[in-house]
């Protein structure tokens, strides 16, 4: 059918061809027939779409004929009714908060069609909603080809994603000085006992209200309770850490006879819950050594300081309002993934692309200042850093360990972060080290060879973001595996393995049988990643290597949305 399709908009085909295959309309794109004028429920879509990520509405396209030209479609009459809708032809607009938006006339097998581009909105604007059913009934957001009603939770984090939260210095009712815990308590006053904070006051009252620990009443502080006391969850049941152990790839309904091989709710002052909830994460996880000069190093399959930096972000940047107050924060350890679940959206203007940009910002502000100086029970170093350097730290040290940089999938009301494992993986990647040399590799060698393996190949500049490490050592220990043999200069910085000089990596192969097996079908990464089992984050940079090889071609640019994979022709 495709073959018939005529128009200005090269997107508008794409979207069409692409809408046809699936045989539905997709988490970006919306087909309405609108062939008596504009549907009434397309302000319900535009909601969905700002409210989301954006997408677009294709109008005199009928989704019941199989998205080809509708009968009856007056393109002028329903760009007209839209823009009046939107408040831009002199009546009021449907909807509160409406998005910018942009309309373009183009043809389909030669018939009229529009398409309506919406953009999402920015957080100051967000929810988008129909005015006329109010916020609660009108907001919508997207979900797949769904648009669903926002929940109130969703509501209310759009509503306070720029708006500095004071939860934590709200009073607890019935909590009282004899809920804290003596031994913290005294801790942290000595710690800061030379600080400006407590400079000029006299007495002990005047000192924990200066650190917030009690309010001006002498009520004790949320941040306070949840920093210092000696069991929160006694006021506050589900303020805790629960660690739950699955021995499937996802969570068991509840007619299977098995839902979870291991489970700890992990209670106490928020440094004991992050130090018992990361002890009862790792009990799962397997561990494996490396010889470092004379010593030997035994490592976690995921590193501790990852686990202990994604499950301490997870309690400090959750959200504390009332509405949230009765959902934990989780960890699920799968056997191929560790996830670590959030209440409470991103806040501040952090996004999925700028959490790693160093800068700090939490809506809890003043319990990520008390968690700072609070140590950990029975452990040295304290819980959180507050520099907003956690991400970057995270990522280098996966890499660091040849693993995929952890994942972030951010709700309006959830932040999910996913550890990938690779225990499964270990022995088969020792033995592989192994097979290379009969020397003794240190850890920064294992670490470039398995990255090379993985990836198909390193370079300096992807080296020193990865590792963290000096330019100059990094071509040192390049030119030292070069020399053993091990790797080979195949540009200026740019190394490969003498082991894949004739052939491709496994991660390279299994993303040409993926392109390969589509028939000339242009695929996206996440199309390349459902086909070959692997994680979105590793697949970027193999793709990028084959790109510049010449193995695969890419049909956009690095940065659209519409960037797919195809195998040259021939």
């Amino acid at each position: 059918m495709s073959g018939g399709l005529v128009t200005a908009d090269g997107g508008v085909l794409r979207d069409v061809e692409r809408l046809r295959r699936q045989r539905s309309d997709d988490a970006l794109c919306e087909a309405k027939a609108a062939g008596g004028g504009l549907p009434k429920d397309i302000w319900e879509t535009v909601s969905a779409f700002a409210n989301t990520r954006g997408g677009r509405i294709l109008l005199g396209v009928s989704e019941a004929g199989g998205f080809v030209p509708a009968e009856g479609f007056d393109p002028q009459r329903v760009i007209d009714q839209f823009v009046s809708g939107m408040g831009d032809g002199g009546q009021p607009p449907q909807l509160t908060n409406p998005p910018v938006y942009t309309i373009e006339r183009a043809e389909l097998e030669g018939r009229p069609v529009v398409a309506v581009d919406i953009a999402e909105n920015d957080l100051g604007r967000k929810p988008c909603w129909r005015t006329a059913q109010g916020i609660e009934k009108g907001s919508y957001k997207r979900v797949d080809d769904k648009d669903l009603h926002l929940s109130s939770a969703e509501i209310y984090e759009m509503r306070h994603a720029l708006t500095q939260s004071s939860v934590d210095l709200s009073a607890v009712p019935r909590a009282s000085l004899k809920d804290l815990d003596e031994s913290q308590l005294h801790a942290l006053l000595q710690r800061r006992a030379s600080s400006v904070a407590l400079r000029g006051t006299v007495d002990h009252g005047e000192r924990l209200r200066r650190l917030n620990i009690l309010t001006e009443d002498a009520s004790v502080t949320l941040a306070g309770l949840l920093s210092l006391g000696v069991y929160p969850q006694q006021f506050f049941p589900r303020l805790l850490v629960d660690v739950t152990v699955h021995p499937g790839l996802a969570k068991a309904t509840g007619g299977g006879r098995v839902r979870f091989s291991d489970r700890q709710q992990c209670e106490g002052a928020l440094p004991e819950v992050v130090q018992t909830a990361v002890a009862a994460t790792a009990r799962h996880l397997q561990r494996y050594a490396t010889v470092e000069g004379s010593g030997r190093t035994e490592h976690l399959e995921i590193p501790e300081d990852v686990l202990r930096e994604a499950i301490a972000n997870a309690v400090v940047h959750r959200e504390y309002a009332d509405l949230f107050q009765g959902e934990p924060v989780t960890v699920d350890v799968y056997p191929d993934r560790v996830e670590i679940a959030s209440p409470g959206g991103l806040w501040g203007g952090k996004t999925k692309d700028n959490l790693d940009d160093g800068r700090s910002m939490c809506r809890n502000r003043v319990l990520m200042q008390m968690l700072q100086h609070v140590p950990h029970h029975e452990a040295a170093g304290f819980t959180v850093e507050g520099q907003g350097g956690g991400v970057r730290m995270m990522m280098n040290q996966m890499t660091a360990h040849a693993l995929e940089g952890p994942e972030f999938t951010v709700h309006p009301d959830q932040v999910v972060v996913t550890l990938r494992r690779h225990g499964v993986e270990i022995p088969a990647l020792r033995q592989w080290l192994q097979s290379l040399s009969s020397e003794t590799l240190t850890e920064q060698e294992e670490a470039i060879l398995l990255i090379a393996r993985r990836n198909g190949g390193v370079t300096v500049p992807g080296l020193r973001q990865s590792l963290g490490a000096d330019s100059d050592v990094l071509r040192m220990v390049l030119d030292g595996l070069a020399s053993k043999g091990l790797m080979r200069e195949t540009g200026t910085d740019s190394y490969a393995l003498w082991a894949e000089e004739q052939g491709l990596t496994d991660a390279e192969q299994s993303v040409v049988d993926a392109l390969a097996s589509g028939h000339a079908q242009e695929l996206s990464v996440h199309d390349v990643a459902r086909a070959t089992g692997r994680a979105v984050t590793s697949l970027r940079p193999v793709l990028r290597g084959l790109v510049e090889r010449g193995v695969v071609v890419a049909t956009a640019p690095p940065t659209s949305r519409n960037r797919r994979y195809v195998l040259p022709d021939g």
